[in-house]
């Protein structure tokens, strides 16, 4: 079994900075795919950033510039660095992981709990 575990969330006035750290731990074989979605009050969840192996990044147009995805391999870790962050990022983050036990199992994705992010205008 894996488990994936966030940090990071908070209050934070429109302008400024969070980084969100994500770490996964349990039976894990390898890992190929990190990344960040999430999901705002009446809205459907949305992906944010995400990272495969060999560093290749994906971004929301939104976030575009502001926002980097960042691993530490050896740590299992995941970040989402927010910079000029603006009331419309107000969401519940949520990491996933693309992860297998085995050298022969297919890889899952893992979830963590969410946490959350306010921006205040």
């Amino acid at each position: 079994q894996v488990q994936v575990v966030e940090s990071g969330g908070g209050l934070v006035q429109a302008g400024g900075s969070l980084r969100l750290s994500c770490s996964a731990s349990g039976n894990i074989f390898s890992i190929n795919a990190m990344g960040w979605h999430r999901q705002a009050p009446g809205k459907q969840r949305e992906a944010v950033a995400s990272m495969v192996s060999g560093d290749s990044t994906n971004y929301a147009d939104s976030v575009k510039g502001r926002f980097t995805i960042s691993r530490d391999n050896a740590k299992n870790t995941v970040y989402l660095q927010m910079n000029s962050l603006k009331p419309e990022d107000t969401a519940v983050y949520y990491c996933h992981i693309d992860a297998r036990e085995s050298l022969f199992s297919l890889f899952s994705r893992y979830w963590g709990q969410g946490t959350q992010v306010t921006v205040s205008s």
